[in-house]
């Protein structure tokens, strides 16, 4: 008979998770040791929107230490095909992002970046993931919603701070931009699919999968 002592292993029958659980885990996520800051469940999402759509310009709002930027960049090269604009107002950056080819980082933020560069492609998706204050979010969808391509994305993140309380440090932030902007623009929905794949909005990105249909 084998006796494991106690407390050996830390084994335990217990299971105990909650959004705060995993807002405190999610800022310990890296991507090949780079922060990324991305929720698991958004994290497996990505990698199935892309492999879906195939775009060839994904738009990113928000870059920090540039692991979201390398895990996009990484699926296009998987996918053969596409470059990443990642947008923000300071370079923070680790080494390691500034070197990858499919990498273009634009650093005067949003309100500065040239629409014209997006003529010259096909298939568009775009993530915002900056302020996450209401009127930011709101702006981001106005400038750049019409340049997503039907049936691709514009992928709002971090609804769930009303969640955790910080509805109002942010004026309502993006739950309230999703609201105006669905309620204003019929040519999207929100994708209740993605929203709900692992439960009824399992994501940081709540109500945040808005899909162009037209």
């Amino acid at each position: 008979m084998i006796s494991f002592g106690k407390n050996k292993f830390n084994y335990t029958d217990t299971v105990k998770f909650d959004i705060k659980s995993i807002e405190q885990g999610h800022h310990k996520l890296a991507y090949k040791n780079v922060p990324m800051i991305k929720c698991p469940f958004d994290y497996v999402i990505y990698q199935m929107l892309v492999f879906q759509i195939k775009p060839d310009l994904i738009i990113e709002i928000g870059t920090n230490k540039g692991g979201s930027s390398m895990y996009l960049a990484d699926l296009l090269e998987l996918s053969g095909n596409g470059e990443l604009h990642t947008i923000d107002i300071v370079d923070l950056r680790d080494e390691a992002a500034k070197s990858h080819p499919r990498i273009k980082f634009f650093g005067s933020g949003f309100q500065n970046y040239d629409i014209n560069l997006i003529s010259s492609f096909s298939t568009v998706l775009i993530i915002e993931d900056g302020s996450h204050t209401y009127e930011d979010v709101k702006a981001t969808l106005n400038k750049f919603s019409k340049f997503v391509t039907k049936e691709s994305y514009f992928i709002v993140e971090d609804g769930i701070l009303d969640k955790l309380g910080w509805k109002k440090e942010y004026n309502g932030g993006p739950n309230k931009a999703i609201k105006e902007f669905i309620q204003e623009n019929d040519s999207y929905i929100i994708d209740r699919y993605w929203c709900d794949l692992f439960g009824i909005n399992a994501t940081f990105n709540t109500n945040g999968f808005l899909k162009k249909i037209k």
